[in-house]
């Protein structure tokens, strides 16, 4: 199903080509006006679809996502359950409490296998929620080109801008999810709760702040007690962090729906 944005005029009936399938609701050329429009001292030429103009499908992403960003969270809070069992281990040390040798080599061997998981588990999500979010706001600027205040190649420049990174992808979060509502029946602008995406950004930003402050004095920790206080800050990063994964699972699961629903269906709301 083919739709135009609104405000736009519908667009030229094409020949039908009964030999070939229909488009899905995905990779559907977006109307434009050079289409059909003859060329001075040639003939009439229709424009071919570019890939600004055309909408692919965010679900096969989102799929990944939602285990990429599941997986995220399992092994954060596994890293928070070994942090509470240095925790633990390390109150030993001031009173003299005996340890063994598996008991010496368990801690730091628990704490080197979070640490890998989160490398292994981290880098393929950042990428393809990066790949996921550019696509959403390529889709997004299809269907409310008005939506947005800055190009879509933002939607992958903006997470690597220090400083900016804080609120520019946010930003362009928003005004994606409002470009990928539904207007009312009558034409009229319908605003759907963005709670889930400021949440999931503000819990996001403490976890990624927490994280450095938690490396910078976990290197710097020399004595037991600077160490129990370090571990603390990092079990509670560790939460964060999964609460904000988990957060960030259903915000994508819930733009790539709004989205579908954009494509399928069209930009105004049957009620």
């Amino acid at each position: 199903m083919s739709f135009s944005a609104p405000g736009s005029p519908p667009p030229p009936p094409l020949p039908a080509q009964p030999s070939q399938p229909g488009p899905s609701p995905y990779q559907v050329p977006y109307p434009v006006a050079q289409q059909g429009h003859p060329y001075p001292g040639g003939a009439v030429h229709a424009a071919p679809p570019g890939p600004s103009n055309t909408l692919r499908s965010p679900k096969g992403l989102a799929t990944a996502l939602t285990w990429l960003l599941g997986a995220c969270a399992a092994v954060r809070l596994f890293s928070a359950g070994v942090g509470t069992y240095e925790q633990s281990w390390l109150q030993g040390f001031p009173d003299g409490t005996h340890f063994d040798d598996l008991e010496l080599g368990l801690a730091p061997g628990l704490t080197i296998l979070a640490g890998l998981l989160q490398v292994l588990t981290v880098l393929p999500t950042i990428v393809v929620f990066i790949v996921w979010f550019h696509r959403v706001r390529s889709n997004g600027g299809i269907f409310r080109p008005d939506a947005f205040t800055l190009g879509r190649g933002w939607a992958i420049g903006a997470w690597f801008v220090p400083v900016a990174n804080l609120f520019l992808p946010c930003r362009i979060a928003l005004q994606t999810w409002r470009a990928s509502t539904q207007r009312g029946p009558d034409g009229a602008d319908r605003k759907a709760s963005a709670a889930l995406l400021t949440s999931w950004w503000v819990l996001w930003v403490l976890a990624a702040s927490g994280d450095r402050v938690f490396s910078r004095l976990y290197a710097a920790a020399e004595t037991v007690d600077e160490l129990l206080t370090v571990g603390k800050l990092g079990i509670a990063t560790d939460l964060v962090t999964a609460v904000a994964g988990v957060l960030a699972l259903l915000f994508v699961r819930r733009l790539t729906g709004m989205q579908n629903t954009m494509a399928t269906e069209g930009p105004y709301a049957r009620s």
